[in-house]
Order: C-alpha cells, then sequence, then structure tokens
C-alpha cells in the first residue's frame, strides 16, 4: 500500500502512512513517508530543484495512521510549538488482546528509552532520567478475542500507547515487543492514528485530519461487527 494524501495546503501536509513506512530515513536505506510526500509535491507543482518537507513528529514503523508535515519553516517551528503545548489532539485506534481493567481510564507511567533494544522500560513512579508519560483510553467494543480501544496520548513518549498498554496487561495485536505472542501477517502492529485536531498555525482555523482505517482483515471484522450490533457505522464509532 502507499501514502495517501489527507489533508494539503501551502503551508502542511498530512499524509495516511501505511504500516511498514518509516517516516523518516534510517540505516536501511528504505524510501520513507517525508521521501514519498517530497515526491508527491514535486510532482503536482512541477516544483524545480528541492522541495522542503519535514515531519512536525513520528510514528512507528509497523503503525499506520496520520502524520503531519510542515511544508515551510515558518510553519514547521509553529507545529513544534503546538506539540510542546500539547495543542493538537491525537486520536489512536488499538486493537488489543485483553481488555483493561476499568472501560475507561488515564494511564500515568514513567518511560526510559533503551536505545540498544529500541524499546522502552516502564515504571510506576520517577526513576531516573525516565520520562511521565500520560495516555487515556476508552473500550469501545469485543469482538472474538481482540478488544477495540480508543486511545488519547496526552504526551508523545517513544513508543507510549505500545508500552503502557502492555504495561496494564493489554498488549497490542501483532506488538511482538510488548508482549503479542505472534506477529501479524504484514508484520504491522494494531495501532492506527486515526485523527489529528489542532488549530492552523498559519490560517489560524481548525483543522481535523482523519485517516482511513487499514483494509485488513484485523481491523474491518472489528469495525464491521460494530456496525452490525449497534446499527452506526464504523465510520461514526471509529472518530
Amino acid at each position: 500500500m502507499e501514502p495517501t494524501v489527507i489533508f494539503e495546503d501551502n503551508h502542511l501536509l498530512v499524509l495516511n502512512k501505511p504500516a511498514g513506512w518509516l517516516v523518516q530515513a534510517d540505516r536501511t536505506g528504505d524510501l520513507t513517508l517525508t521521501d514519498w510526500g517530497k515526491l508527491h509535491l514535486k510532482e503536482k507543482y512541477a516544483k524545480p530543484g528541492a522541495v522542503y518537507l519535514h515531519p512536525a513528529h513520528r510514528i512507528d514503523r509497523p503503525v499506520s495512521g496520520a502524520v503531519l508535515f510542515g511544508r515551510t519553516d515558518k510553519a514547521l517551528g509553529r507545529l513544534t510549538t503546538l506539540f510542546k503545548d500539547r495543542k493538537i489532539d491525537k486520536t489512536y485506534l488499538a486493537l488489543t488482546l485483553n481488555a483493561p481493567s476499568s472501560t475507561s481510564g488515564e494511564l500515568r507511567h514513567f518511560l526510559l528509552k533503551d536505545e540498544k533494544r529500541n524499546t522502552v522500560v516502564v515504571f510506576n513512579k520517577p526513576h531516573g532520567d525516565a520520562k511521565e508519560s500520560v495516555t487515556r483510553y476508552e473500550t469501545l467494543e469485543k469482538v472474538g478475542n481482540l478488544f477495540l480501544l480508543k486511545v488519547t496520548p496526552l504526551t508523545g513518549r517513544p513508543h507510549q500507547i505500545r508500552a503502557q498498554l502492555s504495561t496494564i496487561g493489554c498488549p497490542i495485536l501483532g506488538d511482538l515487543k510488548y508482549g503479542a505472542p505472534n506477529a501479524l501477517p504484514d508484520l504491522s502492529i494494531g495501532l492506527h492514528c486515526r485523527s489529528m485536531k489542532f488549530v492552523h498555525p498559519v490560517r489560524l482555523e481548525e483543522v481535523e485530519a482523519m485517516a482511513d482505517i487499514p483494509q485488513k482483515e484485523w481491523w474491518e471484522k472489528v469495525l464491521l461487527k460494530m456496525s452490525d450490533d449497534h446499527g452506526r457505522t464504523a465510520f461514526e464509532y471509529a472518530t
């Protein structure tokens, strides 16, 4: 699957990242979401020379969903401030193997990155250089052995949602790093950045960017069940 454009103007670009794509380059040398975005802009607008495009944040390689880019240095700087001030609301959908003990709640932990293993260690109390991580969740549905959670991260730590859900006994589908017993066929995990809401950093208008849910069997089963049982569309439930 290739990325798709969710929102675009002279200042911003929001792409729906398929699982498996990197946001920025690493040692693998694989084509990145940033590369794809630059090529899209270059071809669409017949731009000569280099194209400016820089991500304002990142999501992990096996995660799908909305990624926000600045098309100018001015826009990027203002987006960075919005993220720092927690003025960009991100909503994720997570497929977990167990249900949380409460149907909704707020998780507060302290995360310490293990650079060698590319994982994070979770602590319940302040610990050395560990950074506070806060995540809210709501359980939406159970389908078979899976649970669909609506997740709102209030901080932006590496592997935040994955590690915190694992810590409370709810590993994400396919996430071998954080407790899932089996990988998914495409090596993705059941985590999708569904939407981003924020005030446009230049035009000062409210923007809501909604990323379509992956057309994968494990997602479609859950959303179809929700629609059948409750008479609402999967789109309404997943916003």
